[in-house]
């Protein structure tokens, strides 16, 4: 079983290798490689304490990247993961999501937020799975609650939120 520890600033470009890696299967290079922008250094050298690494003898396994809100002392946000598609449904990322909700919850965050695609069935499907809950859009897309042009013009989101207690 993966070790887990927080991450470090070092680990950024093993991460982005990551990233174009897992997702290399299921994606074209150039799709791969936009889904890595998502990962900047910033995320690592301002909130490498939240974010979260599960690695063993061959390297980084799994990642959650999340941060606690600055702008209030109730929230916390998970803002990518990824798992080694090897390990894809061995429970890496229960464990990660598991242990930020545990330490957002030590901290006094109340509520953690999430984001997906709507065409993302298996990020919908596990968050659902994690309890939790749809936040309401603006729209519809196949029956789930969107937030239209959320993350830019054609960029719709499902928006995720967990009630949490210590």
């Amino acid at each position: 079983m993966p070790a887990l520890r927080p991450a470090r600033v070092s680990d950024h470009g093993t991460l982005v290798e990551c990233v174009q890696q897992w997702w290399g299967d299921s994606h074209t290079p150039e799709q791969a490689r936009e889904l890595s922008l998502l990962l900047p250094r910033l995320f690592l050298q301002y909130f490498s304490r939240t974010s979260l690494i599960l690695e063993d003898g061959s390297g980084i396994r799994a990642f959650l990247i999340g941060f606690h809100a600055a702008d209030n002392d109730t929230e916390a946000y998970i803002h990518f993961v990824g798992v080694d598609p090897k390990l894809r449904g061995q429970g890496m990322a229960r464990r990660l999501y598991t242990e930020f909700l545990r330490d957002a919850a030590e901290r006094g965050r109340t509520e953690v937020r999430a984001i997906t695609s709507p065409t993302n069935a298996g990020s919908i499907a596990f968050h659902r799975a994690m309890g939790f809950s749809l936040e309401s859009g603006d729209s519809e897309v196949d029956g789930l609650p969107v937030h239209t042009d959320y993350d830019g013009p054609g960029q719709d989101r499902v928006c995720f939120y967990k009630m949490i207690t210590r």
